[in-house]
């Protein structure tokens, strides 16, 4: 049994009547509500209709006041604990884009100890899930996130070895009325009971953001303590602390997930199941931090993917939020991009754009964030910017907006002389979850019959013969991947011969690239030597087509090498492409001796189709995940790029000899 979240039950949508702003305010809580099944509505309810209030908010008691004149049930609603990047109080900010889950709750209140919950209520449940919890937690430690996500990697922490306290926004209605005083009693136990430690004091993300007061200020500080309001891991805040002391914060539940035994002086749920100190929850039995999280993230909230516009499960969620923060995390400040040709200008803006904003320049100054890869040299402090795997239905020589780009602030994955990001994530392996998370990619990938640029084509039937079939996939000669990456065959033609001098047997085919078969880029055989060294030319051929008939890819560099890996088809590789070099292709190239990891096909297809690059989704103008790009690649009706573009690009055909105009 797979947990999924509280989903629709029925096709009828069950009237909600609601009193406050918010469930107008913000169109993403009712199109998860009315997904869940409920319809948003405003009037006075029938006795046995609903009432939906938001959480314990200063508007609750309206509707609950109706709802007991009108004798009518009372449903909860409040944030999930995996958000957003940003606080949803950050009005207009990009981050702050809504909540991906929702606890909806027809028992109680989950931080109102005066009753039962709907999560305090599945907690007796949660020890069936007890796998898929401790997956879940290792997923969101290794991920980094927590309801709130706009820490920054890097960002210095404080030094290890202190007593975290962590203080709460005034008026949050976890606190069920609790004030500064005992925000105070907290602090003075923690000095008391860990006499000589350095105290610090967390600060809660809206109150670092100016957005509501706290509790605890820098005048509660002591010499030697610290008082910690700058963007940081709040994972590795508590993995960092010696004791962790809460009212009732999210943060104390991470601690307590993260091995902790928090000190509680509020009765969150998470308090009374034995796995905390608490100073005034009553008990309310044993349970396993498992059982919790299973309760709190798998069973309870209702999970909405904003792409795809569908409820889905805790794992869906997180996907789409990791996809959020990474962009936030690298965009947050803006930037300044350079060697972006002028049609790429707006995808740039639009991928790069979750800060604030992309800023582009002619000149190669230091101040210069972003540059097309192979612009790098001139501005070395860069992030290189080039095409991603899964990119899209249709070249980018003709003018076709990637869904997917990789940011590498090391190197780039086609330049074999200098290490790359990939590499390192090659080198370093998946986290928990990610060989089989890339598995089902790979599944959903051939079952999609998907390649980087999924260009229609003949599916043509090979002639037979009775040695092994061999692709052989032609390149852009003055690729980069060629000039950097390429053996001794740097051309073509070179790569035919050496191909047809190895296997005098084997039925050669030969697939022209894509560009070249185009006139778009050099690359071009003459028939006599096609006729003398293949058996077969696979013109404006389906290519994944040609991979279910082949035994064999002979490539330098190609990225059809990789995509028939993808496919369990042999590859022997020339040159140093990404994939050359990890154990799982015969490398006859130079190989960097550096790449020495052994990876597993999932491992490595993880760090290629997960890790690495960025996805970008046509529809909603969000950062998304890898499963959502290939949603929208095959769906025919994803925009495929503006009127402008698909005009320009057909004038290529007749303005090859002026490619400089859209090739700057």
């Amino acid at each position: 049994m797979r947990p999924t979240g509280r989903n629709a039950a029925g096709p009828t949508a069950r009237r909600l009547f609601v009193y406050n702003g918010g469930f107008w305010l913000r169109p993403r809580l009712r199109r998860i509500m009315s997904l869940a099944g409920w319809h948003v509505t405003t009037g006075l309810p029938r006795p046995g209709d609903t009432i939906g209030i938001w959480g314990a908010s200063p508007t609750a008691w309206r509707g609950r006041a109706v709802a007991k004149r009108r004798n009518a049930a009372v449903v909860t609603v409040e944030d999930a604990f995996l958000r957003s990047v940003l606080p949803g109080r950050s009005a207009g900010a990009i981050g702050s884009r809504g909540p991906v889950g929702l606890l909806i709750d027809d028992v109680g209140l989950h931080f109102d100890p005066s009753g039962p919950s709907l999560l305090t209520s599945l907690v007796s449940q949660g020890d069936a899930f007890s796998d898929q919890a401790a997956e879940g937690i290792a997923r969101l430690r290794a991920a980094d996130l927590s309801k709130y996500n706009a820490h920054l990697r890097g960002h210095p922490l404080p030094r290890p070895g202190y007593v975290l306290v962590i203080d709460q926004t005034r008026g949050d209605a976890s606190l069920m009325g609790a004030d500064r005083a005992l925000f105070l009693r907290m602090l003075t136990a923690a000095r008391d009971e860990n006499p000589g430690c350095r105290i610090l004091i967390r600060s809660h993300p809206e109150t670092a953001a100016g957005l509501r007061p706290g509790h605890l200020t820098h005048d509660d500080l002591r010499p030697g303590d610290v008082f910690c309001d700058t963007p940081v891991s709040p994972w590795a805040l508590v993995e960092n602390a010696d004791a962790v002391y809460a009212v009732s914060s999210q943060l104390g539940y991470e601690a307590l997930l993260a091995g902790h035994q928090p000190r509680l002086f509020g009765v969150p749920f998470y308090a009374g199941w034995g796995l905390s100190r608490d100073e005034t929850a009553p008990s309310r039995g044993i349970a396993t931090p498992q059982a919790l999280f299973a309760a709190s993230h798998l069973l309870a909230p209702t999970w909405y993917d904003p792409c795809l516009d569908q409820l889905t499960d805790f794992n869906g969620a997180l996907n789409q939020i990791e996809a959020e923060a990474r962009a936030y995390r690298q965009d947050h400040a803006g930037h300044l991009a350079y060697g972006m040709r002028l049609w790429k200008r707006p995808v740039i803006a639009r991928a790069f754009g979750n800060g604030k904003g992309v800023r582009f320049t002619d000149k190669p100054t230091p101040q210069v964030t972003l540059c097309w890869a192979n612009r790098s040299d001139e501005v070395p402090q860069a992030i290189r910017i080039e095409d991603g795997f899964l990119r899209s239905r249709g070249l980018g020589a003709e003018l076709t907006p990637p869904l997917s780009l990789v940011a590498d602030d090391l190197g780039i994955y086609y330049d074999p002389t200098r290490e790359s990001r990939l590499e390192r994530l090659i080198a370093a392996g998946p986290p928990v979850a990610g060989e089989a998370r890339a598995a089902k990619l790979i599944d959903a990938i051939r079952a999609a019959r998907l390649s980087k640029y999924n260009l229609s084509g003949d599916e043509q039937r090979l002639p037979s013969k009775s040695g092994p079939a061999i692709l052989v996939p032609g390149q852009v000669e003055d690729d980069a991947s060629i000039r950097l990456g390429a053996g001794r065959e740097k051309s073509n033609l070179a790569l035919l011969k050496r191909v047809r001098a190895e296997n005098p047997d084997a039925l050669v085919i030969y697939k022209p690239h894509p560009d070249v078969e185009a006139g778009l880029r050099p690359g071009a055989i003459s028939e006599q030597d096609l006729a003398h060294f293949a058996d077969h030319v696979a013109r404006q051929a389906d290519p994944i087509a040609l991979l279910e008939q082949v035994d064999q890819v002979w490539t330098i560099t190609s990225t059809l090498g990789f995509e028939a890996l993808l496919r369990g088809i042999p590859v022997t590789t020339l040159g140093a492409p990404f994939y050359a070099g990890w154990g799982l292709t015969r490398d006859l190239g130079p190989v960097p001796p550096r790449r020495t990891a052994r990876p597993s096909l999932t491992a490595f297809a993880h760090a290629v189709l997960i890790a690495y690059p960025r996805y970008h989704d046509p529809v909603t103008g969000l950062p998304c995940p890898p499963e959502t790009a290939l949603a929208r690649l095959t769906d025919p009706t994803t925009p495929r790029g503006g009127p402008a573009l698909r005009i320009l690009a057909k004038a290529q055909g007749a303005m090859a000899g002026y490619a400089w105009l859209w090739r700057r």
